[in-house]
């Protein structure tokens, strides 16, 4: 059993309908219309609600940031690799859309990645993986960090991530590290085809082989004194540039890398 807290977590745990909710309390000095929706919801979603004092929450989430909200959810049930390649049936749509997942290379704080899961979430990503070792677990931190969002993401956890990532190749989808060093520039990238953009530790970048498995390495080009971006703002960057060509009609479709893509699965 998980504790989710705070007023948007739990309210998209409800609504997600991903995971079972054994019950939802409520802080019962705290009386305002969010707290009321949210018991009106939870009715509706056949989750039982209960009035608990304030100080009661703040011991079941080790914290008093619950806003008065916190549930007990059933543990998460992390999707493989092969759930996130078959989650469409891209030939059956009217048009076809291509696929962007995210891959975390080593993101141990969870404000990092709860903030990245927010960003998917809002960016349209198709998929998320995270390494089962030397990463964050999704824990309440991330999902209050999320507002939420970490409820309703598509995460597939792994044990290894670089042959996850080859896995993908295999399916023919282009994996994108993010490197300061890297080249061409974010921008000058056409994300118009399914592929895989991978985000490094805080500090350290990618892992060595990690990087080697990498069809390419795009930078974010900084103009002031500082080499890098905290890994959160990097990803959020490069996801809504991909979302923005990906909403774009063909005729608009960018200029292609300089430089010539590595064979899929090299």
């Amino acid at each position: 059993m998980e504790v989710l807290y705070g007023l948007h977590p739990v309210e998209e745990a409800v609504k997600s309908g991903a995971r079972r909710l054994d019950s939802v309390m409520l802080s019962r000095e705290r009386k305002d219309e969010r707290l009321e929706r949210l018991a009106e919801l939870c009715r509706a979603a056949g989750v039982p609600v209960s009035l608990e004092s304030r100080d009661h929450l703040t011991r079941m989430a080790k914290t008093d940031a619950h806003q008065g909200a916190l549930a007990l959810v059933r543990e998460r049930t992390f999707l493989t690799i092969e759930d996130l390649l078959a989650r469409k049936n891209l030939a059956a749509q009217p048009t076809p859309q291509h696929r962007f997942f995210l891959a975390l290379d080593g993101i141990e704080d969870p404000h990092n990645l709860g903030a990245l899961l927010r960003t998917a979430d809002g960016a349209g990503v198709d998929g998320v993986i995270l390494p089962e070792r030397r990463s964050a677990p999704v824990s309440a931190t991330v999902a209050k960090t999320s507002a939420g969002a970490s409820e309703h993401v598509r995460i597939a956890r792994v044990t290894n991530l670089v042959r996850s990532l080859e896995q993908m190749k295999q399916a023919n989808v282009w994996v994108l590290g993010l490197d300061e060093r890297g080249t061409p520039d974010y921008s000058d990238f056409d994300f118009r085809t399914d592929c895989v953009l991978v985000l490094g530790r805080e500090g350290a970048g990618l892992h060595d082989l990690v990087k080697k498995t990498c069809d390419h390495l795009l930078r974010i080009p900084m103009a002031g004194m500082v080499s890098s971006l905290n890994v959160s703002v990097a990803g959020a960057v490069v996801m809504y540039e991909a979302m923005r060509q990906r909403r774009e009609p063909a005729a608009q479709k960018p200029a292609a890398p300089t430089k010539p893509r590595k064979g899929l699965g090299s």
